[in-house]
Protein backbone atom coordinates (compact mmCIF):
# COMPACT_ATOMS: atom_id res chain seq x y z
CA UNK A 1 0.00 0.00 0.00
CA UNK A 2 1.14 3.49 -0.98
CA UNK A 3 1.44 6.46 0.82
CA UNK A 4 1.38 9.63 -0.50
CA UNK A 5 2.03 13.23 1.16
CA UNK A 6 1.81 16.65 -0.42
CA UNK A 7 3.50 19.59 1.97
CA UNK A 8 4.64 23.12 1.38
CA UNK A 9 7.30 25.34 2.98
CA UNK A 10 8.43 28.27 2.65
CA UNK A 11 12.04 29.15 1.20
CA UNK A 12 13.62 29.77 4.27
CA UNK A 13 12.22 26.63 5.83
CA UNK A 14 13.35 24.05 3.26
CA UNK A 15 16.29 23.26 4.57
CA UNK A 16 14.58 22.02 8.03
CA UNK A 17 11.74 20.36 6.14
CA UNK A 18 14.16 18.11 3.85
CA UNK A 19 15.75 17.26 7.25
CA UNK A 20 12.25 16.50 8.47
CA UNK A 21 11.65 14.38 5.52
CA UNK A 22 14.78 12.61 5.71
CA UNK A 23 14.18 11.24 8.76
CA UNK A 24 10.49 10.49 9.07
CA UNK A 25 10.97 8.65 5.54
CA UNK A 26 14.81 7.98 5.41
CA UNK A 27 15.47 6.36 1.51
CA UNK A 28 12.14 4.50 1.77
CA UNK A 29 10.31 7.47 -0.63
CA UNK A 30 10.38 8.92 -3.64
CA UNK A 31 9.71 12.91 -3.75
CA UNK A 32 8.34 14.46 -6.88
CA UNK A 33 7.73 18.33 -6.95
CA UNK A 34 5.76 18.80 -3.56
CA UNK A 35 4.79 15.42 -3.22
CA UNK A 36 6.39 12.37 -1.61
CA UNK A 37 5.50 8.66 -1.89
CA UNK A 38 6.72 6.15 1.16
CA UNK A 39 7.37 3.35 -1.30
CA UNK A 40 7.66 0.72 1.46
CA UNK A 41 3.90 1.75 2.82
CA UNK A 42 5.89 3.54 5.72
CA UNK A 43 2.69 5.56 7.23
CA UNK A 44 3.22 9.01 9.07
CA UNK A 45 0.39 10.58 10.68
CA UNK A 46 -0.89 13.21 9.01
CA UNK A 47 -0.45 15.32 11.57
CA UNK A 48 2.90 15.14 12.44
CA UNK A 49 4.81 17.16 9.97
CA UNK A 50 3.34 21.08 10.42
CA UNK A 51 4.87 20.56 6.60
CA UNK A 52 2.45 18.00 5.35
CA UNK A 53 -0.93 19.44 3.75
CA UNK A 54 -2.31 15.87 2.78
CA UNK A 55 -1.87 12.53 2.69
CA UNK A 56 -3.67 9.82 0.33
CA UNK A 57 -3.88 5.78 1.14
CA UNK A 58 -3.70 4.46 -1.85
CA UNK A 59 -6.49 1.83 -2.41
CA UNK A 60 -6.87 1.73 -5.99
CA UNK A 61 -3.82 2.43 -8.87
CA UNK A 62 -4.47 2.45 -12.42
CA UNK A 63 -3.13 3.42 -15.58
CA UNK A 64 -6.20 5.25 -17.04
CA UNK A 65 -9.20 7.02 -15.87
CA UNK A 66 -11.56 4.81 -17.35
CA UNK A 67 -9.82 1.65 -15.61
CA UNK A 68 -10.17 3.59 -12.22
CA UNK A 69 -14.09 4.18 -13.07
CA UNK A 70 -14.86 0.46 -13.77
CA UNK A 71 -13.36 -0.77 -10.34
CA UNK A 72 -14.86 2.18 -8.06
CA UNK A 73 -18.68 0.73 -8.25
CA UNK A 74 -17.04 -2.27 -6.24
CA UNK A 75 -14.87 0.02 -3.44
CA UNK A 76 -16.96 -0.36 -0.30
CA UNK A 77 -18.22 2.71 1.37
CA UNK A 78 -20.18 0.63 4.23
CA UNK A 79 -23.15 2.82 4.01
CA UNK A 80 -21.08 6.28 4.58
CA UNK A 81 -21.60 9.62 2.87
CA UNK A 82 -18.53 10.61 0.77
CA UNK A 83 -16.40 13.51 -0.35
CA UNK A 84 -13.87 13.00 -3.73
CA UNK A 85 -10.86 15.85 -3.21
CA UNK A 86 -8.70 15.98 -6.08
CA UNK A 87 -4.71 16.24 -4.94
CA UNK A 88 -2.33 17.68 -7.35
CA UNK A 89 0.53 15.16 -7.93
CA UNK A 90 3.57 15.84 -10.41
CA UNK A 91 0.77 16.77 -13.15
CA UNK A 92 -1.25 19.92 -13.52
CA UNK A 93 -4.96 20.67 -14.25
CA UNK A 94 -7.01 23.61 -13.95
CA UNK A 95 -9.19 24.26 -11.40
CA UNK A 96 -12.32 23.35 -13.67
CA UNK A 97 -10.79 20.26 -14.95
CA UNK A 98 -10.35 19.17 -10.87
CA UNK A 99 -13.65 19.69 -10.22
CA UNK A 100 -14.71 17.45 -13.38
CA UNK A 101 -12.24 15.25 -12.19
CA UNK A 102 -14.00 14.53 -8.72
CA UNK A 103 -17.77 14.61 -10.42
CA UNK A 104 -16.91 12.22 -12.79
CA UNK A 105 -15.12 9.44 -9.65
CA UNK A 106 -17.75 10.66 -7.66
CA UNK A 107 -20.60 9.47 -9.94
CA UNK A 108 -19.27 5.88 -10.13
CA UNK A 109 -19.19 4.94 -6.49
CA UNK A 110 -22.09 3.71 -5.33
CA UNK A 111 -23.11 6.10 -2.18
CA UNK A 112 -23.97 9.69 -1.17
CA UNK A 113 -22.11 12.39 -1.70
CA UNK A 114 -21.76 14.64 0.83
CA UNK A 115 -19.94 18.01 -0.29
CA UNK A 116 -20.29 19.43 3.45
CA UNK A 117 -19.99 16.61 6.08
CA UNK A 118 -18.84 13.80 4.55
CA UNK A 119 -18.01 10.38 6.73
CA UNK A 120 -15.55 9.83 4.35
CA UNK A 121 -12.96 11.86 2.80
CA UNK A 122 -11.73 10.07 -0.67
CA UNK A 123 -8.75 11.47 -2.69
CA UNK A 124 -7.63 11.63 -6.53
CA UNK A 125 -3.94 12.06 -7.56
CA UNK A 126 -2.51 11.33 -11.10
CA UNK A 127 0.97 10.74 -10.18
CA UNK A 128 3.68 8.86 -12.39
CA UNK A 129 1.37 8.39 -14.98
CA UNK A 130 -0.67 6.61 -13.07
CA UNK A 131 -4.35 7.19 -11.43
CA UNK A 132 -4.43 7.01 -7.28
CA UNK A 133 -7.40 6.70 -5.23
CA UNK A 134 -8.01 6.03 -1.75
CA UNK A 135 -8.70 7.89 1.66
CA UNK A 136 -7.38 11.09 1.88
CA UNK A 137 -6.75 13.09 5.62
CA UNK A 138 -6.04 16.75 5.70
CA UNK A 139 -3.36 18.18 8.67
CA UNK A 140 -5.33 19.65 11.05
CA UNK A 141 -2.03 22.08 11.91
CA UNK A 142 -2.41 21.39 15.68
CA UNK A 143 0.99 23.37 16.29
CA UNK A 144 -0.71 26.44 15.61
CA UNK A 145 -2.74 26.56 18.78
CA UNK A 146 0.35 26.26 20.90
CA UNK A 147 1.46 29.75 19.09
CA UNK A 148 -0.34 31.76 21.77
CA UNK A 149 1.48 30.23 24.66
CA UNK A 150 0.86 32.69 27.98
CA UNK A 151 4.81 32.72 28.22
CA UNK A 152 6.94 33.42 25.74
CA UNK A 153 10.64 34.57 24.70
CA UNK A 154 10.37 36.58 21.76
CA UNK A 155 13.94 34.84 20.67
CA UNK A 156 12.19 31.17 21.34
CA UNK A 157 11.96 28.55 18.77
CA UNK A 158 8.97 29.35 16.23
CA UNK A 159 5.96 26.67 17.33
CA UNK A 160 6.69 25.24 13.58
CA UNK A 161 10.43 25.04 13.86
CA UNK A 162 9.87 23.35 17.23
CA UNK A 163 7.54 20.39 15.83
CA UNK A 164 9.83 19.63 12.77
CA UNK A 165 12.84 19.51 15.52
CA UNK A 166 11.11 16.92 17.52
CA UNK A 167 10.36 15.01 14.14
CA UNK A 168 14.41 14.67 12.79
CA UNK A 169 15.43 14.09 16.90
CA UNK A 170 12.41 11.19 17.33
CA UNK A 171 12.10 9.83 13.23
CA UNK A 172 9.57 7.77 12.38
CA UNK A 173 8.60 5.42 15.75
CA UNK A 174 9.13 7.46 18.75
CA UNK A 175 7.15 4.82 20.68
CA UNK A 176 9.35 3.68 23.75
CA UNK A 177 11.89 6.38 23.10
CA UNK A 178 13.32 8.60 25.75
CA UNK A 179 13.64 12.14 24.72
CA UNK A 180 15.43 15.47 26.43
CA UNK A 181 15.00 19.16 26.18
CA UNK A 182 17.74 20.25 28.86
CA UNK A 183 17.61 23.96 28.31
CA UNK A 184 13.84 23.70 27.83
CA UNK A 185 13.17 27.72 28.38
CA UNK A 186 9.56 27.94 28.08
CA UNK A 187 8.63 24.44 26.93
CA UNK A 188 8.37 25.38 23.03
CA UNK A 189 9.86 21.91 22.17
CA UNK A 190 8.01 20.14 25.05
CA UNK A 191 4.52 21.04 24.28
CA UNK A 192 5.46 19.89 20.30
CA UNK A 193 6.77 16.68 21.29
CA UNK A 194 4.02 15.78 24.11
CA UNK A 195 1.43 16.67 21.68
CA UNK A 196 2.71 13.85 19.85
CA UNK A 197 2.60 11.35 22.63
CA UNK A 198 6.68 11.60 22.87
CA UNK A 199 7.51 10.25 26.33
CA UNK A 200 10.07 13.90 26.79
CA UNK A 201 11.40 15.88 30.10
CA UNK A 202 12.74 19.44 30.04
CA UNK A 203 15.06 21.03 32.23
CA UNK A 204 16.35 24.73 32.62
CA UNK A 205 18.87 26.21 34.66
CA UNK A 206 16.41 29.74 35.11
CA UNK A 207 14.10 29.41 37.38
CA UNK A 208 12.14 32.43 35.76
CA UNK A 209 11.90 29.83 32.24
CA UNK A 210 11.24 26.61 34.41
CA UNK A 211 7.96 28.30 35.84
CA UNK A 212 6.91 30.07 32.17
CA UNK A 213 7.26 26.46 31.03
CA UNK A 214 5.36 24.72 33.49
CA UNK A 215 2.45 27.44 33.00
CA UNK A 216 2.38 26.79 29.27
CA UNK A 217 2.21 23.42 29.89
CA UNK A 218 -0.49 23.50 32.44
CA UNK A 219 -2.21 25.85 29.69
CA UNK A 220 -2.52 22.99 27.29
CA UNK A 221 -3.45 20.35 29.40
CA UNK A 222 0.45 18.59 29.20
CA UNK A 223 2.01 17.27 33.03
CA UNK A 224 4.89 19.16 34.67
CA UNK A 225 7.94 17.76 33.36
CA UNK A 226 10.54 20.13 33.88
CA UNK A 227 12.84 20.09 36.35
CA UNK A 228 15.56 23.31 37.69
CA UNK A 229 18.96 22.29 37.15
CA UNK A 230 22.52 22.17 35.06
CA UNK A 231 22.06 20.01 32.16
CA UNK A 232 26.23 19.31 33.31
CA UNK A 233 24.61 17.50 36.39
CA UNK A 234 22.81 15.09 34.74
CA UNK A 235 23.45 11.56 35.11
CA UNK A 236 20.65 9.58 33.28
CA UNK A 237 19.93 8.36 29.16
CA UNK A 238 18.26 9.40 27.02
CA UNK A 239 17.84 7.79 23.36
CA UNK A 240 17.31 11.44 21.43
CA UNK A 241 18.20 15.16 23.10
CA UNK A 242 16.88 18.59 21.44
CA UNK A 243 19.43 21.13 22.75
CA UNK A 244 19.03 24.72 22.03
CA UNK A 245 22.19 26.53 22.79
CA UNK A 246 22.75 29.44 24.05
CA UNK A 247 19.98 29.53 25.89
CA UNK A 248 18.83 33.08 24.31
CA UNK A 249 20.73 35.45 22.70
CA UNK A 250 21.13 37.87 26.21
CA UNK A 251 23.30 34.74 27.52
CA UNK A 252 25.84 33.74 25.08
CA UNK A 253 27.96 30.89 26.21
CA UNK A 254 31.43 31.08 26.16
CA UNK A 255 33.52 28.83 24.64
CA UNK A 256 34.39 26.35 27.41
CA UNK A 257 31.12 26.37 28.73
CA UNK A 258 29.53 25.47 25.42
CA UNK A 259 32.25 22.25 25.49
CA UNK A 260 31.13 21.20 28.64
CA UNK A 261 27.57 21.47 27.99
CA UNK A 262 28.45 19.19 25.02
CA UNK A 263 30.41 17.03 26.37
CA UNK A 264 27.14 16.44 29.03
CA UNK A 265 24.93 16.15 25.60
CA UNK A 266 27.81 13.54 24.03
CA UNK A 267 27.22 11.72 28.25
CA UNK A 268 23.68 11.65 28.19
CA UNK A 269 21.59 11.00 25.36
CA UNK A 270 22.55 8.80 21.94
CA UNK A 271 21.33 11.49 19.58
CA UNK A 272 21.33 14.76 19.56
CA UNK A 273 19.48 17.55 17.61
CA UNK A 274 21.88 21.03 18.22
CA UNK A 275 20.38 24.29 17.59
CA UNK A 276 22.90 27.28 17.63
CA UNK A 277 23.49 30.80 16.62
CA UNK A 278 26.65 29.77 15.07
CA UNK A 279 28.51 27.38 13.32
CA UNK A 280 30.48 25.08 15.92
CA UNK A 281 31.82 21.95 13.99
CA UNK A 282 35.25 22.35 15.62
CA UNK A 283 33.48 22.17 19.18
CA UNK A 284 31.51 19.22 18.39
CA UNK A 285 34.57 17.41 17.25
CA UNK A 286 36.07 18.42 20.58
CA UNK A 287 33.08 16.80 22.01
CA UNK A 288 33.58 13.46 19.93
CA UNK A 289 30.42 14.07 17.90
CA UNK A 290 29.65 12.39 15.13
CA UNK A 291 27.89 14.87 11.92
CA UNK A 292 24.67 12.49 10.46
CA UNK A 293 22.89 15.61 9.28
CA UNK A 294 22.88 19.42 9.01
CA UNK A 295 20.64 22.53 7.85
CA UNK A 296 19.47 26.55 8.50
CA UNK A 297 16.68 27.64 9.54
CA UNK A 298 16.86 31.52 8.34
CA UNK A 299 14.47 34.57 9.53
CA UNK A 300 15.55 37.99 7.93
CA UNK A 301 19.00 38.39 8.78
CA UNK A 302 18.93 35.70 11.83
CA UNK A 303 19.90 32.32 11.24
CA UNK A 304 19.48 29.28 13.25
CA UNK A 305 22.42 26.28 12.45
CA UNK A 306 21.03 22.56 12.73
CA UNK A 307 23.35 20.23 13.69
CA UNK A 308 21.99 16.08 14.20
CA UNK A 309 24.82 14.34 15.92
CA UNK A 310 25.46 11.09 17.55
Amino acid sequence: MKYMYTYARHEDEAQLCDMELRSLFGNNSTISGKVIESTEGRAISINRSPFFKRKLTTVLETSSLSELEALLPVYDLEGDSFKVAYTDGDESFTYEEQRQLERTVGASLIGQADMREPRRRLGLMRFQGQWLFGPCEDNEALWLKHQRKPQNYSTALPTRAARALVNIAAGPNPAGKTMIDPCCGMGTVLIEALSMNINIEGMDMNPLAAKGARINLAHYGYPNVVQLGDMRLLTGKYDTAIVDLPYNLCSVLEGDEQLEMLRAIKRIAEKAVIITTENIDQQLKLAHFELKDYGELRKASFTRYISVVE
